[in-house]
């Protein structure tokens, strides 16, 4: 019976480890006891309909009678228990898993012709994702993060965990480090379906925003995107965003629109500071690093879409050229690894100003109108993207003057010819112009960011569907650069030299590939 079908469903929820207390165990009891009497009865009336109503139909009125305060009662407890479960963070908390074991094999290839390599960089990468929905309009959402390369230990002090930027707050998790866990996400989300009686749903959210692996690196990478668009922004921050569906006020099929924010780096003093003025602002040190911007979608009917993004990033960091100077004097005249660590000991950030970012992106998930199910499995996409620079008396990537750079990125994804339900093959291209500057440090990368290559990147990959859950993936990435400071921050060390110049030196990095397979397991 659908009842009988309800009180099984509430006692395998109420069986659960996390309804382990004195409460649940009552209910547990209770539904059992009263599934045990529908049991019986029911099993009491199909004798009695297999004797051909032997018995008289008052009988079996007043057994069904039994039966609907049964289920009267089975309703009760299980409007209870679903109360209670709403209150049980420790039911509701879901997580979800996301393990991937990677081998990189990186090449880099100088100016001069030698060459700095890695024949097999293996790590380990889980993220831990959970979420908790209290009621209709709120929710909860968490990422923890740990991502170790093999051998790698905090104590050990392997280059890539101390020093360095490894655990610099735009890429603390992208990096491959050592074993600890860190948080990458967390924020929560409020929603209401209408704005001042409006019908225009909304959205906001506060906390460690899902900022990295946006649209369309995640194509790539398999997964959901997250914003804002990867073109031009993919670091992690702590932020707000404020969400409008427009649809409705604008007429546009799909359309929204996003205001993003958030703090990328603090000037905040630390609490036991020998002043005694905890958490006031260093005036000896950089103001803020803040960011401002917004993401737009004018059209998304399900297979073509419009993505649009603009963003301000104020303060930004970087070395000038003195400090450039003195590092490269003195780690001429060291002789040993230790005065190399002094002399780099005394680099330190600086502000030299501010930069605009903009993204407009093209993508289609599926070609045509029914041509052909390989055409209406593919996904193809073009972004165009630009950098703005605004230097104060510092210049910016070398310049004293506001300098503009653009990138183009073309990429394509089709259902693999040898195996197109369970696999899929893609190939992306980037072309960055000399003064080309994103923000993209937590680019899923390590051997430098594509995106923001001053130069030309090929891409071509292949994932494989081996289970529900577990996947296998393959690709080679080859950056071949024109300039030098693809990878800088924002200030001289961005200045961009010609390859092969005199300026950009010997030992310049000409072009870079990594070859990088996977095993990834999600649930």
């Amino acid at each position: 019976m659908k009842k009988n079908l309800i009180a099984m469903s509430v006692v395998a929820a109420l069986t659960t480890t996390s309804f382990a207390n004195d409460l649940n165990k009552e209910m547990y009891n209770q539904i059992q006891a009263l599934k045990a009497q529908l049991d019986a009865l029911e099993k009491k009336m199909a004798e009695q309909e297999a004797k051909q109503k032997t018995q008289t139909p008052a009988v079996t009125i007043v057994d069904e009678k039994r039966i609907e305060k049964i289920e009267k009662k089975l309703d009760t407890v299980s409007k209870t228990a679903t109360a209670a479960k709403i209150q049980s963070g420790n039911d509701n908390l879901k997580w979800d898993v996301d393990f991937r074991t990677q081998v990189d094999n990186i090449q880099y290839k100088h100016v001069d012709g030698s060459k700095s390599k890695n024949n097999a960089l293996l790590t380990n990468r889980l993220w831990l994702g959970m979420g908790y929905k209290a009621d209709d309009n709120s929710s909860f959402h968490g990422k923890l993060s740990y991502n170790k390369a093999f051998g790698d230990t905090a104590d050990h002090g392997q280059s890539n965990t101390n020093p360095g930027y490894a655990n610099f707050d735009w890429v603390t998790n992208e990096n491959a480090t050592d074993n600890s866990i860190k948080l990458k996400e967390a924020y929560w989300l409020y929603q209401k379906e209408k704005l001042f009686g409006a019908d225009i749903p909304w959205a906001a959210s506060v906390g460690r925003r899902p900022s990295t692996d946006g649209l369309p690196i995640n194509i790539r990478n398999d997964q959901q995107p997250n914003s804002p668009l990867s073109h031009t922004v993919d670091v992690e921050f702590d932020g707000f965003s404020l969400k409008f569906d427009t649809q409705s006020l604008t007429g546009l099929t799909g359309s929204w629109f996003k205001i993003c924010g958030g703090r990328g780096l603090t000037n905040a003093k630390p609490r036991f500071d020998m002043a005694g003025t905890a958490y006031a602002s260093d005036e000896d040190k950089n103001v803020d690093v803040d960011m401002l911007g917004f993401i737009a979608v004018p059209y998304d009917d399900g297979q073509y879409s419009v993505h649009m993004n603009y963003a301000k990033a104020w303060n930004l960091i970087g070395f000038t050229n003195t400090q450039l100077g003195e590092y490269q004097t003195a780690i001429q005249s060291a002789s040993t690894p230790s005065q190399v660590m002094d002399a780099y000991g005394k680099l330190s950030f600086k502000d030299v100003g501010d930069i605009d970012f903009a993204t407009i992106l093209f993508k289609t998930e599926g070609i045509g109108d029914g041509i052909s199910d390989y055409l209406d499995n593919t996904i193809a996409f073009a972004s165009f993207a630009a950098s703005k620079t605004n230097p104060n008396s510092l210049e910016m990537l070398g310049s004293p003057d506001s300098e503009t750079g653009t990138s183009v990125w073309l990429g394509i994804n089709a259902p693999c010819p040898i195996d197109p339900d369970n696999a899929k093959i893609g190939f992306e291209w980037n072309k960055g112009s000399k003064y080309w500057r994103s923000m993209t440090y937590g680019e899923d990368t390590y051997a430098g960011s594509k995106i923001a290559t001053r130069g030309q990147a090929w891409e071509v990959y292949r994932t494989q569907k081996i289970t529900k859950s577990l996947t296998w993936g393959v690709s080679y990435v080859y950056m071949d650069y024109d300039y030098t400071g693809s990878n800088s921050f924002f200030g001289a060390d961005g200045t961009p030299y010609k390859i092969g110049s005199a300026e950009a030196g010997s030992s310049a990095v000409e072009s870079a590939q990594d070859i990088r397979t996977y095993m990834r397991y999600t649930f």
